[in-house]
């Protein structure tokens, strides 16, 4: 198991906030932690402790007018740690060749993808066509309707129709490198994390897969080892330190490396 970090950027700031409580409708978002520091510095701190593969991600849409003071500091977090981050956030064919070229690692997409509900295929052909399967991760977080759990897009405010099963992940490991999953209704409440979705990502053996949402203790952090069979990889943001939460960085860096007991 792997530590992923996180860089979340929110109205032109480094954050770290409750994911279901996004709304696009004036920018709004409860907040657990607002950064003094720009995405640079935490980037640059990623870099020096050797960490790979974690993401960037931009919470305004580009018709936000803060949209640009976001994306300055996204394109500031990739500038300091060159191939070392991934970016998601309103990534489409478009946009997408300027963020790898400012030093991303990958692209992380999932609004794109998907029309009136479900997978778009010629959609996911143009970002495969764009950007290749070696520099594109699927973003598959999701949140629980009913007895299911159904895909959100739109910074996880609009559900699709596409529920996420075993069989939804084999199909889209085919298109993409890596996939990304935050579990949405647990994601910024330090609570505990969602079980059943680490078994799910277990059962992706054929490429990478990072979780992230609810870790909020070392006995969360042994769990998820545990469900995931030590092959998930995790993200944690609010309950870090380095981000005004409890759970020491470094204790956590240790514990990912530990081997299964």
């Amino acid at each position: 198991m792997e530590f992923r970090p996180c860089i979340d950027i929110h109205n032109g700031k480094v954050k770290q906030i409750v994911g279901g409580s996004l709304k696009d409708a004036f920018d709004q978002a409860q907040e657990n932690f607002v950064a003094d520091l720009g995405g640079d510095y935490y980037a640059s701190l990623y870099q020096k402790l050797g960490l790979k593969g974690g993401h960037i991600i931009l919470l305004n849409p580009e018709s936000s007018p803060y949209y640009p003071q976001t994306k300055q500091q996204a394109l500031r977090a990739l500038g300091a740690y060159p191939g070392g981050l991934q970016v998601g956030g309103g990534m489409h064919p478009q946009n997408a060749l300027e963020f790898l070229r400012a030093g991303a690692s990958h692209v992380i997409v999932t609004s794109y993808v998907f029309s009136d509900g479900l997978i778009n295929q010629d959609r996911l052909r143009q970002m495969l066509q764009t950007v290749g399967k070696k520099q594109l991760v699927l973003d598959v977080s999701c949140r629980k309707k009913g007895s299911q759990y159904f895909i959100v897009t739109d910074r996880w405010q609009k559900f699709t129709d596409t529920p996420l099963t075993a069989d939804t992940l084999w199909m889209l490991s085919g298109y993409c490198d890596e996939i990304l999953l935050h579990a949405v209704d647990v994601e910024g409440k330090t609570a505990g994390i969602d079980e059943k979705l680490v078994s799910l990502l277990s059962q992706c053996q054929t490429l990478p897969v990072t979780y992230a949402g609810g870790v909020g203790c070392y006995e969360d952090l042994y769990l998820l080892k545990r469900l995931g069979q030590n092959r998930v990889n995790v993200t944690i943001g609010s309950a870090l330190d380095l981000f005004g939460g409890s759970m020491n960085f470094e204790k956590v860096l240790a514990i990912c490396k530990e081997p299964m007991k």
